[in-house]
């Protein structure tokens, strides 16, 4: 507790995922698996996307971001995480946590705009391909990415500022793995109804707005893809869709449930594991997706290992 107020919370206690010492270290394997293939996976994508020139194109410059974004995500949460399932003091100090807070929310939102980010480019390969090279330049995709991220800075400053300001006396244990808002305001020894509310619309501003634009593109590119005639033609838009439309129901279905619903004085055991997934399970899949399901990243790790 302060020294000059010995009421006021200098350092959080996080309860983790388990209480119990066998499933910390069961956790402890499961998390450090998945967090060294999101590492290699990534650094794989941005390598291969660096040195093939055939992979220098928007999608894949995006896509490069994507991975680069996971990456710094990803080490925003997990290696806390690692530490905490293997200690029994899971303690945080009050600067770390808000440290945490603005990284994973700067990286978080800055993901959502990404996706959006792609989900036009894919907008204008389908539905409009012959203005493809003017539509989706250099210089467009560098603003869309410096867009990205300072949409992703901005909603960081506001939710972070209004978390920060809120009092925090007596109570310090987090029933959480990591620092984000809503498991800070379940502490807070104030009303946290204007802050909900500023968080709630930036919700609306980085998540459905997003989201909106992702459905508009999808809604049109469908309807591009029944006006084909080839099925050749039909199987390769699917296809180069169809990875990006995986990422996007994993990361916006998990985010929105948290960040779109009514502050709980009470974060249940589900509400962690769904926070699993946006905070270290989508940052694995992206790689591995993208690679798994598209043949031009394949082949570019085949020239580049010789395979």
């Amino acid at each position: 507790m302060g020294r000059e107020n010995q009421t006021y919370v200098t350092e959080f206690i996080l309860l983790g995922l388990s209480s119990d010492h066998q499933t910390q270290i069961l956790l402890f394997v499961i998390f450090l698996i998945i967090y060294l293939l999101t590492v290699l996976g990534n650094l794989l994508i941005i390598l291969l996307i660096h040195v093939d020139t055939q992979l220098h194109t928007p999608m894949y410059f995006l896509l490069k971001n994507l991975s680069f974004t996971d990456l710094c995500f990803s080490t925003t949460i997990v290696p806390q995480l690692l530490f905490h399932l293997l200690v029994m003091r899971k303690t945080i100090s009050f600067t770390r946590c808000f440290i945490q807070m603005v990284f994973f929310l700067i990286m978080g939102c800055t993901e959502s705009s990404l996706l959006a980010a792609m989900s036009y480019d894919r907008y204008v390969a389908v539905c409009k391909p012959l203005h493809y090279s003017t539509l989706m330049t250099q210089s467009i995709c560098i603003q869309l990415v410096i867009g990205s991220w300072a949409s992703g800075a901005f909603v960081s400053l506001v939710d972070t500022t209004f978390t920060l300001f809120l009092p925090y006396q007596g109570q310090n244990i987090i029933n959480h793995y990591f620092c984000e808002p809503p498991a800070l305001l379940k502490l807070a020894s104030a009303d946290t109804y204007s802050t909900e509310m500023a968080i709630f619309a930036m919700g609306v501003v980085i998540l459905l707005g997003p989201v909106s634009l992702i459905l508009f593109s999808y809604w049109n590119i469908i309807s591009t893809v029944i006006q084909i005639q080839s099925g050749k033609g039909r199987l390769k838009v699917i296809s180069t869709c169809g990875s990006h439309f995986i990422v996007v129901f994993f990361f916006y279905g998990s985010t929105i449930f948290t960040y779109m619903q009514p502050n709980s004085k009470k974060m249940n055991e589900g509400d962690k594991v769904i926070s699993v997934f946006y905070s270290v399970i989508t940052s694995m899949m992206n790689p591995f997706i993208y690679s798994l399901r598209n043949k031009d990243v394949k082949e570019a790790f085949r020239k580049a290992f010789g395979r």
